[in-house]
């Protein structure tokens, strides 16, 4: 017979078991958020893109400030949008010259305006073009008008109009003088991107107005002394619009064709960087010079067979190359259209200028997109919180896509019935007077630069195809993400992050548009914080606090409609 043993002691028998059983079985990690990991790999840059090449050569390393913050609490539903980050995959280094704007010679004296200049500062734009624009091609740099400047030139429409000529020495209060554009780089710390009049070479009257045009660009390397590195031959030169493009036979001395081609332009560049590049020399400057290509798609003779014809005739003398791209048409277009660009535009102008430089037999170059936004028109959009959103789209993707250098056209434009591409207002909107006041994309771009790394990582999106995310690495040990919602459904975002050794909190901030203006609103507020005028963002923008909570448990935020988060995650 089996002695029965008391209850107790069975209780106690397998407690005794269960211990033995648990001490014996390997300890388990316990992942309690969705940054957690074991094992880290660590970072390792790629190869520069030939795309973005010597605008790499500044690379600048990004340490991250931790701001004021208020502790939120996190969403407490399931999260519907979920952003995988890798942080060892680098996808690029990130070039400081992305995030670039133009000045133009209508804006004012510039160092005249210290809010302006405050502000242009503190947006660090890194670089600065001029004169920009059709004005390029009228516009002489030493302040005096050649004798063999035609009195007339033609218009878009082929019709003879006065040449209107800009000079670089006008001190007046309402241009911006060639010295002054200078000082304005110096006091904003930028670098200059300068584009020499090109269409002189074509309407000049003289016996060679290649060789005058070129000897007058050469001549400003050398007043510039080394100021400015990157250079442009011309603006837009292939265009209808553009001083050059058509001349008058009549007074043309070296048999150049009553309309440009991409050949003519491509002979006349070596004629421009040789001059120009013995003038560097001269002043013991480094100088590189860049070459317009044109864009895909295209409505004019002249564009059409651009590429092919500057290719053939210039070669690799160009040391990069210039586009172009307004990204929307110019129609009325609804919000979801215009969100809808900057995907797919970035993505066919990197690939159409791939294609253009393989048929054309050239090496691969840095490209620069000199001027870039949007012309949809009608409702305001160029001055809307969508325009915001679309500019922070547009440096992800110039990002993703390898560009080297980026300016946004440009800082400050005219009011023209709410058609205003400038990211400061000159003070002629009809319900808001004061002058600089800076639209929503300056709000955008600003914090795309203080919550975005020096690396762009990879990361994936799933569960919206209205999300979209473009993660960085600071080298202080950060992890970055900026998220867009470009969607009519509010979202519950979840971000991990892979091969990221987490600290304790993530940092945010949440921009959306106001309720004034339908769906583009001229307003952006920033984690509540809106403007006190009619438009615009807040004035004490750079010292809104942040939104914080733990890592631990996981990063997760709340996306409304329409709307674009700048997060930044802390590392041990």
């Amino acid at each position: 017979m089996t002695p029965t043993l008391p209850k107790k002691y069975l209780i106690l028998c397998l407690f005794v078991l269960a211990a033995c059983k648990k001490a014996s079985t390997p300890a388990q990690p316990v992942t309690t958020d969705t940054t957690a990991t074991t094992t880290i790999t660590p970072q390792k840059d790629p190869v520069t893109a030939k795309s973005a090449g010597f605008f790499l050569d500044d690379w600048v390393a990004k340490t991250f400030a931790t701001p004021a913050y208020i502790d939120t609490t996190k969403p407490s539903g399931t999260a519907t949008v979920t952003i995988n980050i890798d942080y060892s995959n680098v996808i690029t280094k990130v070039s400081k010259y992305l995030f670039g704007n133009n000045t133009n010679p209508y804006m004012g004296q510039l160092v005249t305006e210290p809010i302006l200049i405050n502000d242009i500062k503190t947006l660090s734009p890194n670089v600065l073009r001029f004169p920009g624009g059709n004005i390029s091609s009228v516009y002489f740099w030493n302040g005096q008008i050649p004798a063999d400047a035609p009195a007339n030139l033609y218009d878009t429409n082929g019709n003879v109009v006065p040449a209107s000529y800009w000079l670089g020495n006008n001190t007046a209060s309402w241009t911006l003088s060639l010295d002054n554009y200078y000082s304005a780089l110096q006091q904003t710390n930028s670098t200059g991107i300068i584009t020499v009049n090109y269409g002189y070479a074509r309407y000049g009257t003289s016996t060679h107005p290649d060789q005058v045009a070129a000897h007058l660009a050469a001549d400003w390397v050398r007043y510039d002394h080394g100021r400015t590195k990157y250079w442009e031959i011309g603006n837009e030169s292939g265009g209808p619009w553009q001083a050059g493009y058509q001349i008058d036979l009549s007074q043309n001395k070296d048999g150049q064709p009553k309309i440009i081609t991409g050949a003519l332009y491509g002979t006349h560049f070596k004629v421009f960087a040789d001059s120009m590049r013995n003038a560097a020399k001269q002043t013991g400057a480094q100088i590189e010079i860049g070459a317009q290509i044109t864009n895909p798609v295209s409505y004019n003779s002249a564009d059409l067979a651009w590429n092919s014809g500057l290719f053939a005739s210039a070669g690799n003398y160009p040391d990069f190359f210039i586009v172009h791209d307004y990204y929307t048409g110019s129609d009325n277009e609804t919000a979801a259209a215009v969100l809808a660009t900057p995907v797919t535009e970035s993505q066919a102008i990197m690939t159409w200028v791939n294609k253009s430089e393989q048929q054309g037999g050239v090496d691969a170059k840095p490209i620069a997109l000199t001027e870039w936004n949007i012309f949809a028109s009608g409702s305001d959009q160029m001055v809307s919180n969508i325009a915001g959103m679309h500019a922070t789209m547009v440096l992800g993707e110039l990002l993703k896509n390898s560009f080297g250098m980026a300016s946004r056209w440009d800082l400050a434009n005219g009011w023209n019935g709410g058609d205003d591409q400038g990211i400061f207002s000159l003070g002629d909107e009809p319900d808001n007077t004061t002058k600089w006041n800076p639209r929503p994309a300056f709000y955008h771009m600003y914090y795309f630069q203080k919550y975005f790394g020096d690396r762009m990582v990879s990361s994936t999106v799933s569960g919206s195809t209205d999300v979209f995310s473009y993660a960085s690495s600071f080298s202080s040990g950060q992890a970055g993400v900026v998220l867009v919602n470009r969607g009519l459904s509010s979202q519950v975002v979840s971000v991990g992050i892979q091969n990221f050794a987490a600290g304790t909190r993530y940092y945010y901030y949440v921009l959306v548009g106001g309720t004034d203006n339908g769906e583009f609103s001229r307003k952006v507020y920033i984690n509540g914080v809106g403007p006190s005028l009619a438009s615009g963002g807040p004035s004490n923008y750079a010292q809104v606090y942040a939104k914080a909570a733990l890592i631990q448990g996981g990063i997760k935020v709340a996306m409304p409609p329409r709307s674009v988060i700048f997060l930044v995650a802390e590392g041990k």
